[in-house]
């Protein structure tokens, strides 16, 4: 059984149909990468499936259970984080605070220490920078808070939305280490990201978007080598 199966989805803004029929899964352990050019609706599937966007049609299985209708806020609790696009931290906030608010859902204190001592473990600048206001961190910083704040709510899958956008070379070859020690910590990753090489570099399998549907899937390693993949997203 798939961990995440997202059924014939589609969304609409107003008249507009952004997702037409969209059908996907990810398997317990994998990264999926999801990628397409901007405006393909990759970062509207992600909150669709996280409920900050009703579905029109269609239905999203979470470990078996469908939670198309579930509110936002209910589904972190059930196992799934949001790394959103723009990182979204609290700006006026410490980094710790940040952390912290990544696992209100949680109530065992020590539990929650004990996580927080490992996204320290994972992110040692932001062990460094506990107490600094999460407004006056760097880009890529800011982006290995969000990253951690979803860690705290010690989740089963985490979905990340352009994780790399607006990073310097050095730092996205960082944070996708990062992305690849989660998974090889057990944690499952579905992959929002329009630098396709790097997704595909680092995927198990893939799926390409173009203007609200599916128009290829398969293992990253292939689709790394796709002629028409190469022309349309890597540049080659």
């Amino acid at each position: 059984m798939a961990m995440l199966e997202v059924k014939d989805l589609e969304v609409f803004y107003g008249v507009i149909q952004a997702i037409k029929g969209v059908s996907f899964q990810v398997n317990e352990g994998e990264v999926i990468a999801l990628i397409g050019a901007n405006g393909a609706g990759k970062t509207t599937i992600l909150q669709t499936i996280t409920g900050m966007i009703p579905a029109h049609k269609g239905s999203i299985l979470f470990e078996g259970k469908e939670i198309t209708k579930i509110a936002g806020h209910k589904i972190v609790p059930m196992g799934m984080a949001h790394v959103p696009e723009g990182r979204r931290v609290f700006s006026q906030l410490s980094v710790l605070d940040n952390l912290k608010l990544g696992a209100y859902t949680r109530k065992d204190k020590a539990e929650i220490q004990e996580t927080l001592r490992m996204v320290y473990k994972r992110f040692p600048r932001l062990e460094e920078r506990r107490n600094q206001i999460a407004g006056t961190l760097s880009g890529g910083e800011q982006q290995m808070l969000a990253m951690g704040r979803a860690l705290m709510s010690k989740p089963r899958i985490v979905l990340m939305d352009e994780p790399s956008m607006g990073l310097s070379p050095i730092l996205v070859s960082e944070i996708f280490d990062i992305i690849k020690e989660i998974s090889a910590g057990g944690t499952t990753v579905l992959l929002v990201e329009q630098n396709a090489r790097k997704a595909l570099s680092i995927a198990d399998r893939a799926y390409v978007l173009e203007t609200g549907n599916i128009v290829l899937e398969g293992k990253a390693e292939e689709l790394l080598n796709d002629e028409s993949i190469k022309k349309a997203y890597l540049g080659e």
